[in-house]
């Protein structure tokens, strides 16, 4: 028997005529039914899979693979991880650039010239007692950006940028959204900080670690995961800290 050129079946296996090679025809049906049991068992199984979240019906194989629909759990999971990571970098970007903003007017660190030169321009600007204003600016742009870089009390860090900024803007404000002398830029932070005091800072932060690993919910518990009340009353907050520093300001 010939398999392919240059390659002979080996008599080890060949029957050969006789009771033998009338039983292979049956053998090969038998196999071939068990395997068709097997197929169809395990298509039923992927079918049946959905009950428990796996995958929404498909071919076994699929399942096996890895390939195919998700079921709406996976794929709330998978949706859920995308924007974790998107609240990550966003509050980490917004929290260093908040954090070095503060910490030049407080420090003069990443270039900038501290109180001692920070507070006689918060005075020039109508700010009574320029020095410890220019101190309250400096902190709530740290502790701000800190808490939000680090995913700690976002609501409350969030709306401490939202302040901050809202005092920024009625500073430069000449009528004029874009330009040299335009809000653009403080518009953009105190927004992201309003919405971050919204969204919550997702799994990847202080925030999801502390309240999974103490019983923290009792005191804290809209801050993890903000309710929309939890962030709405950070927001009014700061926009109420931010009017009261303005009419200190006059």
């Amino acid at each position: 028997m010939v398999l392919a050129p240059g390659l002979v079946a080996s008599p080890a296996w060949n029957p050969g005529p006789g009771p033998a090679r009338e039983r292979l025809p049956r053998d090969c049906e038998i196999a071939l039914g068990r395997l068709h049991t097997v197929i169809m068992s395990r298509r039923l199984e992927s079918e049946q899979l959905d009950r428990s979240g796996a995958w929404q019906g498909g071919p076994w194989l699929a399942h096996w693979l890895g390939t195919g629909q998700p079921s709406p759990a996976t794929g709330e999971a998978r949706a859920a991880s995308g924007r974790d990571l998107g609240l990550l970098l966003l509050r980490v970007t917004i929290g260093v650039i908040m954090f070095g903003h503060g910490t030049q007017k407080l420090f003069g660190w990443f270039g900038g010239q501290g109180l001692g030169v920070v507070g006689p321009s918060f005075s020039q600007l109508g700010y009574p007692a320029g020095r410890l204003f220019a101190a309250i600016a400096g902190l709530t742009e740290a502790l701000g950006g800190a808490g939000l870089a680090l995913g700690l009390l976002t609501p409350l860090a969030g709306a401490a940028i939202l302040g901050a900024m809202i005092n920024a803007m009625a500073v430069v404000w000449h009528g004029s959204l874009y330009g040299d002398n335009g809000i653009e830029y403080e518009v953009l932070l105190a927004l992201t900080g309003a919405s971050l005091a919204l969204t919550g800072a997702g799994r990847y932060s202080l925030d999801h670690y502390l309240f999974d690993r103490y019983p923290l919910d009792r005191y804290l518990g809209g801050l993890q995961e903000p309710r929309r009340r939890v962030g709405v009353a950070a927001i009014v907050l700061g926009l109420v800290l931010a009017a009261i520093v303005l009419l200190i300001r006059g």
